[in-house]
């Protein structure tokens, strides 16, 4: 099928308020703070048409928001926890047909990675949701989620849970029963190997990898961090034994903990504007650079 000629807008969501690394998102990497990277590797992913930053309305994150005007990147400013009213925010100022949901902790997001899954949003013509994470099969940090403007709007009215606003999406990939879902695999699971950074061993990881391969000037992706690791496979214990989504998954633990579903909405309601399919969409198989 043809792809769609839709708006998409590319929202990196941003803070300094992380408690395991305190500011991480201005963390120098090679010269430049980390945010500068993810935005500029955003801008890059085929098929987006505009970059936007989504921090929070603490004077704290001002720092964030001066590195996006640098680079002329729109901001919108918002709830420190409440990060899918930030979103709808997004999607409210910059309107468009799809968002692509990317985190500030991952600096070597590919570009052509990201492409795959917006390739596969485009192409499937009536999707609500795609990703790379369901199951995941490309690297820790290279997570790219595409929703559709109509399923971000229900999960905005409709979403409960904490966990569901502030990690933007469960709200959607939870119910394949209601929205129609696609996830975009790597020809070969990668999933064990860690790009993102949420410690100073991830920190310490990505800054050797940038090291090692910026001496050109060029944007490098997947292909030559892999190369990298063949060449060097010691790297790959430098920040090895974190779980993936560990904040998502304390977070869902302990709203069980707490009472199970008893932050759901509601049936009914705003209900009727979201697509209702049954099942997954066919995985979209691909590999980036």
């Amino acid at each position: 099928m043809a792809a769609r000629s839709l708006r998409i807008i590319a929202v990196v969501q941003a803070r300094l308020g992380s408690t395991r690394l305190p500011r991480k998102a201005l963390a120098d990497i090679a010269g430049r703070p980390m945010l500068a990277h993810v935005l500029a590797r955003a801008a890059l992913v085929p098929g987006v048409d505009q970059v936007v930053l989504a921090t929070t309305e603490s004077p704290e994150d001002d720092a964030l928001v001066e590195v996006a005007r640098a680079t002329g990147i729109a901001c919108v400013r918002g709830s420190v926890d409440d990060v899918l009213d930030r979103f709808r925010a997004a999607l409210a100022a910059h309107p468009a047909d799809a968002i692509v949901r990317i985190t500030a902790d991952c600096p070597l997001l590919d570009p052509a990675v990201s492409g795959l899954v917006v390739d596969a949003f485009r192409r499937a013509g009536d999707l609500d949701y795609a990703s790379n994470v369901h199951p995941p099969t490309y690297p820790d940090g290279l997570d790219t989620e595409v929703i559709a403007a109509p399923a971000l709007e229900v999960a905005w009215r409709e979403a409960r849970r904490p966990s569901d606003r502030e990690h933007v999406t469960p709200f959607i990939w939870r119910q394949p029963d209601r929205f129609r879902l696609a996830n975009v695999a790597a020809p070969e699971d990668r999933s064990a190997l860690r790009f993102t950074v949420d410690d100073e061993r991830d920190l310490a990881f990505v800054r050797e990898t940038y090291r090692a391969l910026t001496g050109d000037g060029r944007l490098f992706g997947l292909a030559a961090v892999l190369d990298l690791l063949r060449a060097r496979p010691e790297l790959v214990s430098w920040n090895a034994g974190t779980a993936r989504n560990e904040g998502f998954e304390r977070a869902r633990r302990a709203e069980e903990t707490a009472g199970g579903h008893a932050g759901l909405a509601p049936a009914g309601g705003h209900a009727a504007t979201a697509k209702k399919h049954t099942g997954l969409a066919p995985a979209a198989k691909g590999q980036g650079t």
